[in-house]
């Protein structure tokens, strides 16, 4: 006979008829017995819990248990022993012991994460079994009962145990992470004050992307266990918390295209290079198209022991784009989110980045724009020590310390092996005499393009018609010493013959193909090419164009090159280019929205990956004098722009549209011609624009937001005020901005909600000014946009910390770290760090925080950030009384540190006072005297410097100087 006491109780036979057990005086005496199966419970025991109100007597007890041995039969035996009862049963019989026997083994089966040490399968299934046993709140008919209760509470507590280790055991195996996640959220919610489904929790929302989350969950459980038991979090917790911050994503260097074929041929020079790069910091690669000086440093920097850094400069069609293109291909941003400060040059954000940095830059197709290539090259390998440059171009960058290695077509037997391989892709089991191959690559001049788009031909031709077609096309075969021109003659032939044997349809395909820059989603070509997949996929096969996996294909430029020119031959650059245009604003209209809410990480992927086709669609519409194509695509794109801290590559086409605009905006594209102006005033060249254009500009952007009605890009609103916080008379944007607070539009209000919080701070009203931040960080938080609720944490942290909330200031600050981190912004980042260092109390942890954020400051190329990391680490040596290590570290802030900048005010302030202070230390009264009076300047009055949440030992000596003036 199997019992059941984790529910109603209950009792079955061994065939599973159920046994009728009576009223609830009977089974709450069965449930007492099985408590403790085969041990003896007293009489005056049974008694008192079966009524604590003394109703039964030992005679009603005789007869309760008389009347529970007549229904369970012999299979139970009911035991008189002393002056008790017993239950003889197995314990594998009662429901809760069998339970807590499979949680036991389920827990041990689970061990602890280490691999070899545990087995989460049969963990999860011994725990599902557990669980399963589970009918309802266990002993719930003796509820009465002090001995129940007791057995009750264990047996709950077991039950979250197993619940939980079931839990981890399906994470590990990557189970069910969704309804994981589904099911901690409810567990956490009905016991805040248990750590251990939080940090499952934490784990699962971190493994889906959702670090930011996941901080939001620490946090929560923090304020809980603050609030009702006056205690921190558990070590436990507290590391899984500094795991989950420190595994912040950060931006990685592009690396060399995948390579879909086998590399034959050169292993001796893969060898060379590599070894000329150790000893020398520039080496070029030369040779006519087609020759494999792509391949060639694709594998070199393989092998290169160094980080590798690709940057395909071939999508580039004018000299304005290497230095972009780098800072694109670093992963690095032209401004943080915050858009601080006034422009930044690339080249100087770039040699900030890579001063100290450890990498082989890879400059690829070089010879279009080798002029600003070579000038780029030197600026940095001149600045940056531990650089090293592999170019690849059709003539030398000509500048000093250059190596130019000439890359020579394929050796004899090389050349046959190549043809074999790639002939064998499209042929099985392909065969052929040697001398026969020896005499059509001989035809080719070697060369490896010209030798695959030849083999490629043997999926229709045999090898004899194809060695006959190339004699034709290409003369004989015997062609002795060939100069570079030649060969690159030979290869257009090539080219050229290949492509005539493409029918009608295909040759349309490839030819509208050539005005991608990058490459192109198989969508995009369907569309702007007006072809099928079908002829998609046979030009692939024919090495006309590249499988590039993701789903995309590219065009070889050699290949691309050729394409334009028959484009142009067939009158249908212009339709192709439009076309081009119109896909891609589409796609931005479509991604705009996208955006500002949960899923905008994906999106800026898409368009991440779409950078160059966007600038060369744009180019066009610039060119052609499309206005209104061209303002659209910088309007649709300008979040996206923004967000990733690539408004600077747009930069010059905008200022270039706003010469052809005039000083007013186009009819019914007043919002599109202020962004416009946003745009061209973010490149090193737009400030005077700026002043031109900033009144016309903020009277088009107020029609399209007039309070109440929502204009067509959100996202201005937040720009314009930004871009006019530095300005002497920013209300005018202030008025707009925070008038949006009804505006229909969901992230509109967020951002004047916003707004409103800054303009209340600046009243003095802290109180209003913190609601209505948290309004705006809500607002953006439901939306799921990153950018928006970072900056308002950011700002909520800094008011926290003000008034002496520590621990909620860093909890702010490490959920809008997380944030900045999925956003890849290095730069807010670095800041954040340092704002989080300033709240800690203890000095290891602050410096720890301090030196993450002037590494990470000097990844970014942002000397303002390591600047205030550097005043951080300067606090410190100050705090330990290394007063030379601190002046020294406060200098350097000082030079790095943006004195235009507002954000950066107060780091500018602590600098100069700690300056002040380590005067202070040595005696030097007067330089004291004037640092605290230049931290005073840069303050500008008492009510602004507390404003900025300041510690004591910098705002009191500050304010007796400003006292003093």
């Amino acid at each position: 006979m199997r019992f059941g006491i984790l529910g109603e109780t209950r009792a079955w036979r061994d065939d599973g008829a159920e046994v009728p057990l009576g009223g609830p005086a009977r089974r709450a005496l069965l449930a007492l017995l099985l408590v403790r199966p085969g041990e003896v419970v007293s009489s005056d025991r049974l008694a008192e819990e079966l009524d604590p109100g003394g109703g039964v007597s030992a005679h009603a007890l005789q007869s309760q248990v008389s009347r529970l041995r007549t229904v369970l039969g012999p299979a139970a035996a009911i035991e008189r022993a002393g002056a008790g009862y017993r239950i003889v049963v197995a314990p594998e019989d009662v429901d809760a012991c069998r339970f807590e026997r499979l949680a036991r083994e389920g827990r041990a089966a689970l061990g602890d994460g280490n691999p070899g040490h545990d087995d989460p399968g049969r963990a999860v299934a011994l725990l599902r079994e557990a669980l399963g046993l589970w009918r309802g709140p266990a002993l719930a008919e003796v509820a009465e009962s002090e001995t129940a209760r007791a057995a009750a509470v264990r047996l709950e507590e077991l039950r979250l145990g197993a619940l939980e280790d079931r839990i981890e055991g399906e994470l590990r195996l990557g189970e069910h992470r969704s309804a994981a996640v589904a099911e901690l959220r409810e567990l956490v919610d009905r016991h805040p004050l248990r750590e251990r489904p939080a940090g499952l929790l934490m784990r699962a929302l971190f493994t889906e992307g959702g670090q930011a989350e996941a901080l939001v969950v620490f946090e929560e459980t923090r304020r809980h266990l603050a609030e009702e038991l006056g205690a921190d979090p558990s070590a436990e917790l507290v590391a899984l918390h500094r795991e989950l911050l420190s595994a912040a994503p950060s931006p990685s260097p592009v690396a060399p295209p995948a390579q879909l074929t086998s590399f034959v041929g050169r292993t001796e020079e893969v060898a060379e290079v590599a070894e000329l790069l150790r000893v020398a910091r520039l080496v070029t690669l030369i040779g006519p198209g087609g020759v494999g000086k792509t391949r060639l440093s694709v594998e070199v920097a393989g092998v290169a022991a160094d980080e590798v850094c690709f940057v395909a400069l071939a999508p580039l069609r004018d000299g304005s784009g290497p230095a972009q293109a780098l800072l694109g291909a670093l992963g690095l941003r032209a401004n943080g989110l915050q858009l601080g400060g006034g422009p930044q040059m690339p080249v100087e954000r770039l040699i900030a980045a890579l001063s100290d940095r450890m990498l082989l830059l890879v400059l690829d197709n070089c010879e279009h724009v080798v002029e600003e290539t070579a000038a780029l090259a030197a600026r940095l390998l001149a600045a940056c020590p531990r650089l090293r440059v592999l170019a690849t171009s059709r003539e030398p960058l000509g500048i000093i310390g250059e190596h130019v290695r000439q890359v020579r077509p394929l050796a004899d037997e090389a050349a046959i092996r190549l043809f074999t391989d790639r002939a064998g892709a499209v042929r099985r089991g392909f065969t052929a005499d040697p001398r026969l191959i020896r005499r059509v690559c001989a035809a080719l001049d070697d060369l490896p393009l010209a030798i695959e788009l030849a083999a490629a031909r043997l999926r229709t031709l045999d090898l004899d018609d194809l060695a006959g077609r190339l004699d034709d096309r290409l003369g004989v075969a015997a062609r002795g010493s060939r100069t570079a021109d030649e060969r690159h003659r030979t290869l257009r032939s090539v080219v050229a013959w290949s492509w005539d044997l493409l029918p009608e349809p295909e040759q349309r395909a490839a030819r509208r193909f050539a005005v991608f820059a990058g490459g192109a989603t198989a969508e995009a070509a369907l569309r702007v090419c007006g072809t099928d997949g079908e002829t998609l996929e046979s030009l692939a096969d024919k090495s006309l164009l590249d499988a590039a996996g993701g789903g995309r294909y590219r065009m070889l430029e050699t290949i691309r090159a050729y394409g334009a020119e028959r484009l142009d031959e067939a009158g249908e650059r212009e339709s192709a280019r439009r076309a081009h245009a119109r896909h891609f604003l589409e796609l931005v209209r479509t991604a705009d929205p996208h955006l500002r809410r949960a899923e905008q990480l994906e999106w800026l992927r898409v368009l991440a990956t779409e950078h160059d086709n966007l600038l060369a669609a744009l180019r066009w519409a610039v060119e052609t004098s499309d206005v209104p194509t061209a303002l659209e695509l910088l309007a649709s794109a300008s979040t996206y722009l923004w967000i990733r801290g690539a408004s600077a590559s747009a930069a010059p086409y905008a200022i270039a549209l706003l010469d052809t605009v005039g000083d007013t905006s186009q009819q019914g594209l007043g919002e599109e011609y202020a962004i416009c102006v946003l745009l061209a005033a973010s490149g090193s060249a737009g400030r005077p624009v700026w002043r031109r254009h900033r009144a016309a500009a903020e009277k088009a952007l107020a029609a399209s937001w007039p309070g109440g009605q929502a204009g067509r890009y959100p996202a201005a609103l937040l720009l314009w005020l930004m871009r006019n916080a530095s300005e002497t008379d920013p209300q005018g944007a202030f008025a707009l901005v925070s008038s949006q607070r009804d505006c229909p539009e969901p992230w509109a209000r967020a951002v004047a909600w916003y707004v409103t919080g800054f303009g209340a701070l600046g009243e003095g009203d802290f109180e209003a000014g913190e609601r209505a931040l948290g309004t705006a960080a809500d607002g953006f938080r439901s939306l799921g946009d990153r950018w928006g609720t970072a900056l308002a944490l950011d700002v909520l942290a800094g008011l926290a910390g003000g008034r002496g909330d520590r621990a909620r200031a860093i909890a702010l600050t490490d959920e809008a770290l997380a944030l900045t981190g999925e956003l890849g912004a290095l730069e807010d980042s670095a800041d954040l760090l340092v704002n989080r260092g300033d709240h800690l109390d203890d000095p290891a942890a602050a410096r720890a925080d301090y030196a993450s954020a002037a590494e990470l400051a000097r990844r970014a190329g942002s000397p303002t950030c390591l600047g205030a990391a550097l005043r951080g680490l300067g606090d410190i040596a100050a705090l330990e009384g290394d007063l030379d290590e601190a002046e020294r570290l406060y200098g350097e802030a000082l030079e790095r540190i943006d004195p235009h900048w507002v954000k950066s005010l107060g780091n500018r302030v602590r600098t100069l006072a700690g300056l002040g202070r380590v005067a202070e230390a040595r005696g030097d009264r007067p330089t004291a005297r004037t640092r605290y009076q230049e931290a005073a300047e840069a303050a500008g009055d008492s009510d602004r410097l507390r404003l900025m949440g300041l510690p004591e030992s910098v705002v009191e000596p500050v304010i007796e100087a400003v006292s003093r003036r």
